[in-house]
Formats: structure tokens, sequence, C-alpha cells
């Protein structure tokens, strides 16, 4: 079947007057690491391909390892959907894309599948955050857990933290893993000059208020701080209609935020479980 996204980029491009080259590189580097992983993984073993559009209805196994072959937005995004299995990230292109979460060649994925199905592949277990609704519906992230308004207008909120409480109107809240603070979190922690340090195993998180705005009724003295293990921040919103909670920027998979609910973010129990070539 031909790849109908791929032939509307090329037309697109063409258009433009564009140079086709990283284009036609990444897709062809994409397919051939598709195909040689593929070849990798033992005969006898059950295989299913997932797209990305199609990971919030697959039901992954307990018994599964995953093989992620794309970028680095793909590890994150089929994170949430995990609970513990083993993921092996692959990049297709490595003189092409920087590859944090997909450190892998193709030619390591034979051993290292291997190695992964039987407990003895070596393991980096990154944290992730997790917003839990008071109704129980939940949400995790490997990134960021994004507390706001869906048009990203002023949000409205009585947040907690510390021991203290305080009503705010700001951009929206982000609480970060030690992944998330190389992304969004660190352009706020840039901009804001305060700085949480985190690694992408520590267990603790970090939370910034995106330019909270001081009034009669609102404050903004509750701006950033770090988030132990055992501190979830805690939000309810004040917000008539349009409140969201979403995850690692994908606002199409969103918990509605709407007035009075409320919610408490904090580490999730479960954890990347990336495997490492060493």
């Amino acid at each position: 079947m031909p790849n109908t996204t791929f032939s509307a980029e090329i037309r697109a491009a063409s258009s433009r007057g564009q140079s086709l080259d990283v284009l036609v590189r990444q897709h062809e580097a994409f397919a051939a690491a598709l195909q040689a992983v593929k070849a990798a993984i033992p005969d006898t073993w059950r295989v299913t391909r997932v797209g990305r559009s199609d990971l919030d209805r697959f039901l992954f196994g307990p018994e599964d390892i995953v093989l992620a072959v794309g970028q680095d937005g793909l590890v994150a995004n089929v994170a949430k959907y995990l609970s513990g299995q083993p993921v092996l990230g692959v990049n297709p292109a490595p003189e092409l894309n920087e590859g944090m979460l997909v450190p892998l060649r193709v030619d390591q994925v034979a051993k290292l599948a291997l190695a992964a199905s039987t407990n003895a592949a070596s393991i980096e277990r990154r944290t992730m955050v997790q917003a839990t609704l008071d109704d129980g519906q939940a949400l995790k992230a490997l990134n960021e857990i994004f507390v706001g308004h869906r048009s990203h207008q002023s949000a409205r909120y009585l947040i907690a933290h510390g021991g203290k409480s305080e009503r705010q109107s700001s951009s929206g809240v982000i609480v970060t893993t030690g992944t998330g603070a190389t992304g969004w979190a660190r352009s706020i922690m840039t901009s804001s000059r305060q700085a949480v340090p985190l690694k992408p195993t520590d267990r603790k998180l970090a939370f910034f208020v995106r330019e909270p705005w001081p009034s009669v009724a609102t404050g903004a003295s509750i701006a950033w701080g770090p988030l132990p293990g055992d501190e979830p921040l805690s939000i309810v919103s004040n917000m008539n209609d349009g409140g969201v909670i979403f995850a690692d920027g994908v606002e199409q998979d969103h918990l509605r935020f709407d007035w009075g609910r409320a919610v408490s973010i904090g580490l999730a129990e479960t954890t990347l479980n990336l495997v490492r070539a060493d």
C-alpha cells in the first residue's frame, strides 16, 4: 500500500520549491529499519505492528516486549499506555535523530530483545508522572502533565503545595519529570530563572506555574518547586468550562477539568523501562 502521508508531504514540499533530500532519507531509513527489526525478531514470537494513532486503543500484555522504531516522541507517546513492559527504542536514522529515548541501533535489536525476554537486559527506569482526578480517572506522562485551559487563555484554580494553598490565575501549571526537564520545563526554567535539578531516573518531580497573575482575588506566591515522592500537587478547578489536563503535549488525549473537579499530581507507580545497550 502506498504511503499517502509521505506522498502528500512530497507534493507539498515540491510545490514550495523545497529540497526533498532529508524527507526522502528519513522515509527510506525508517522503511529499512522497520524491515531489519522485523527480521531480527525470532520466528516463534507473536508479533503485532501498532501505529502511533492506534496506541490508545491497543491493549499491551504484561509479557510483551515493545520495540519502538522512530523518534524520541514515539517512546514518550507509548510510555503512558504501558505498565512496566521493557521498551527497545530503535533509532532508524542516527545521523538525523538525536535519539535520547531511541538509543539503540538496528543491529542491536536481536541480542537485546532476547535479553529482555529473559529479564537479562540492562534497564534504565525513567520516572513518570500521573494525574489522578477525584473520580478515579488517571493520565500518565513521561515528560510532563499540563493543567490549564484548552485555549491556553487564563486558567483559574486553587493550588495547594507545602502546607499552603492559593487561588491563582495563570497560563497553566506544568508538572515535570527528569526526562521532561530537558524540554518544555527547561524553557520555563530558563525564562523564570528558577531551576530544579532533575535526572530522568530521580524519584521526584517539579512543578512550575506559567505566568501567575497577582490580583485582589489571586496570588502568585506558589510559583514553582520540587515535588518529593510523598508530596503530590493538588489543584481544584475554578473554570466553568474549558479546563483540561493533558500529557506530553498531546492535547487530543485529555481529561476534562471543569469547575470543582480536583486533581492530584505525583509520581506514577510505573516507570518507563528503557532497554540499554550496556
